[in-house]
């Protein structure tokens, strides 16, 4: 992990503390590096409650309750399915914000309509839960790394 991704994290957990909030996340092309790159800082355990890393379709329906119609209709990158892990997320671990990422890291497994580097971050709070897109550029690693750096950038800008 970068200086700068650490330095990042702290930003967060220093934002989370002083409005007592607590934050978890939903993982899916990610694979558990946010909760990696957020809990390498001391004190993360005041604010992060967990992250369900569910890379599985299967897992983001039995775990986070992604609906199966949602799957059938629009695939796990997609907004509502972004949506539905973040809102998933803050329900099973009682957080009052969640993030979630769900994408297509590559180097395979990309499509016209979804192609390698496209990313799907979800984030739900009590008064609302929203999604957005990005499309990154690089290899397997800069994808996930620049994904990282993405979720945390936006969720200090929401928690400031």
């Amino acid at each position: 992990m970068s200086i700068e991704l650490f330095l990042l994290a702290e930003k967060v957990i220093s934002a989370a503390s002083k409005k007592t909030c607590r934050l978890a996340f939903a993982e899916s092309c990610t694979g558990g590096l946010i909760a990696s790159t957020l809990t390498s800082v001391p004190g993360a355990s005041s604010i992060f409650m967990g992250s369900a890393v569910t890379y599985s379709n299967d897992a983001k329906r039995d775990i986070l309750g992604v609906g199966q119609d949602v799957l059938d209709q629009f695939g796990a990158v997609s907004a509502a399915c972004a949506e539905q892990m973040a809102f998933g997320a803050k329900r099973i671990y009682r957080s009052e914000v969640a993030v979630s990422v769900t994408g297509v890291a590559g180097p395979d497994g990309g499509t016209v309509e979804k192609p390698v580097g496209l990313v799907w971050f979800g984030y739900s709070c009590s008064e609302k839960t929203i999604s957005f897109m990005r499309h990154f550029v690089g290899d397997r690693e800069m994808v996930r790394a620049q994904t990282v750096r993405e979720a945390l950038e936006f969720l200090l800008k929401e928690l400031s």
